[in-house]
């Protein structure tokens, strides 16, 4: 996008215009788009490639439901039992089975878990009347419930300990009100104790909850307010979307979709983010002075091939340094060149050079965060000026949908570029990283030369546009094949 002194845009939208553009084309990212239908890879051939299923919450159920019947059938347990083991062993019943049957008192100490048959009611109860050691009262025999680590409290008192304990958000790990006990109280066991109904519906709740997070083949939806679970064979870190909230995330980690970075790299680096927030705030300024002749330029598009509108000079938005130097095979303004003799140097100078690395990273990470928010726009603006292409008769609405299509295009391969960079940051230095960096300034040139081509095309440009979104595509996928772990 062309550099300018700052300015409100000349273009107006209704919101009814903006709300149809959005309901068509929102879905901009994904594979499984038909209405932008990009030339896609093999499933084969595709890095990102990732089969799961979309549950609602009853087909959760009676999923659940039948993995418990089928190991109370296999161990001859209670349903409360079989659910407390599956969730303490990740629902893995085979191996819940073969090590129940190789010993099974051992197995259920281990799992903290005792059998419902030992569970110790009030005739085991010397006497009519007994203390309870929390309330202090002496009440009836019958008033009394224990485990069979036989810790005796009045129900009373258990009620008050399961109230506090689910209203904390916390069910399948319930522990005995004994010191220093351990055990789980089961289900059918807690039930029997609460008084109030709604308390029971929550535990319900909370507990349904429990059950999907140790799950490993099932995960939350994280979009607001959304009930859907995700079923897959395998916990990869691969891209989910939500067809309903439309939420695209990681399916092993649950948080925003972070190829080619891992889980654990992803995690940490936006802890850092956080931590360092303020160190980096002059980076978050909208505006750059022009290198040439000062003037106050604001970005306004994705772009960072940058044309100061004052002196026409083309320089790079991150490093200010000409375009022209960007075009060569290496773009290096992607790449963070470290002092080799950094280990000789005093711990001041380390830390310097440390922060100096990191605000390399995390100034690209941002500015393409940035840019994809920008491009949002632009991929508005480009519905409208179809729009008035269309309505002057320059072309059928068909002959324009290779730019929204390129528009389309564009975001999927800056948002993988976004998190190349907390990848480079953590990689550590050597023959991978070297080739790490070749690939992600192959693909950033290709993406900002398809930015600026963008924002700039005519219809007579399709050949043209259809090859660099050819090449980009291509980058991005060589670039994901290389470095994607799951």
């Amino acid at each position: 996008m062309s550099g300018q002194m700052s300015q409100e845009s000349d273009n107006e939208y209704s919101d009814d215009h903006i709300e149809d553009d959005e309901d068509e084309y929102d879905n901009y990212y994904y594979d499984n788009n038909d209405d932008l239908d990009l030339d896609k890879p093999k499933k084969s051939d595709d890095p990102e490639y990732f089969e799961f299923d979309l549950l609602k919450v009853e087909d959760v159920e009676r999923l659940l439901n039948e993995e418990v019947e089928a190991l109370c059938t296999s161990l001859k347990i209670t349903p409360s039992l079989a659910k407390m083991l599956l969730h303490a062993h990740g629902w893995q019943r085979s191996l819940i089975i073969e090590r129940h049957q190789r010993d099974p008192e051992k197995f259920l100490v281990d799992s903290r878990i005792v059998a419902d048959k030992k569970n110790i009611s009030q005739d085991n109860i010397m006497g009519l009347t007994h203390t309870c050691p929390i309330c202090v009262q002496q009440l009836s025999k019958d008033e009394f419930q224990a485990l069979s680590c036989q810790h005796l409290f009045c129900n009373e008192c258990w009620d008050m300990h399961f109230n506090i304990q689910i209203n904390q958000g916390l069910t399948t790990g319930i522990e005995c009100m004994g010191k220093d006990c351990k055990l789980l109280v089961p289900e059918d066991f807690i039930c029997g104790i609460l008084k109030d109904t709604s308390m029971r519906e929550k535990y319900f709740k909370f507990s349904f909850t429990d059950l999907i997070k140790s799950h490993s083949q099932l995960r939350f939806c994280p979009g607001p307010n959304c009930s859907i679970v995700v079923q897959a064979k395998e916990p990869k870190a691969k891209r989910v979307e939500c067809n309903m909230c439309k939420s695209t995330f990681c399916f092993r980690c649950g948080i925003d979709y972070h190829a080619p970075t891992d889980c654990d790299t992803i995690k940490k680096w936006l802890m850092k983010c956080a931590d360092d927030s303020e160190t980096a705030n002059y980076i978050s300024a909208n505006t750059k002075d022009c290198p040439k002749c000062h003037v106050c330029i604001e970005k306004n598009g994705g772009c960072n091939h940058m044309q100061c509108s004052k002196c026409k000079s083309d320089f790079c938005w991150m490093c200010l340094g000409e375009w022209k130097t960007h075009g060569s095979e290496y773009y290096e303004c992607s790449r963070f060149k470290e002092n080799p003799n950094i280990a000789n140097e005093s711990v001041h100078v380390q830390a310097r050079e440390a922060l100096k690395k990191y605000l390399f990273y995390y100034e690209r990470w941002e500015n393409h965060a940035k840019s994809l928010t920008l491009e949002e726009q632009t991929f508005k603006n480009i519905s409208t000026r179809i729009q008035e292409k269309v309505m002057n008769n320059e072309g059928t609405w068909i002959a324009w949908q290779y730019l929204l299509k390129a528009a389309d295009l564009l975001k999927k391969c800056r948002y993988s570029l976004q998190y190349t960079y907390p990848y480079a940051y953590y990689l550590d230095r050597g023959g991978r990283k070297e080739l790490f960096e070749y690939q992600q300034a192959q693909l950033e040139a290709e993406v900002e030369n398809l930015s600026w081509k963008v924002e700039r095309a005519e219809i007579s440009d399709t050949g043209e546009l259809e090859n660099l979104m050819d090449i980009a595509e291509k980058r991005r996928l060589t670039l994901l094949k290389d470095f994607l772990e799951v």
